[in-house]
């Protein structure tokens, strides 16, 4: 049995259900600045970038 893809307004439509229904992620968007974790962010991508790039094995923690 194979599920038929989402059409062109399926995904759109969907959203739009959740948020009538008093989606949670947008209110958790509208409370939390989460601009504020973008620059510890990039620091540990270009941390985890440079190990591997130095050959070395990359471990996030």
């Amino acid at each position: 049995m194979t599920k038929e893809a989402p059409g062109f307004f399926d995904v759109d439509e969907r959203l739009a259900e959740l948020s009538a229904k008093g989606d949670d992620l947008e209110r958790l968007n509208a409370l939390v600045d989460f601009e504020l974790f973008r620059p510890a962010l990039e620091r540990r991508f270009r941390a985890a970038t440079a190990r591997r790039a130095a050959g070395r094995r990359s471990i996030m923690c």
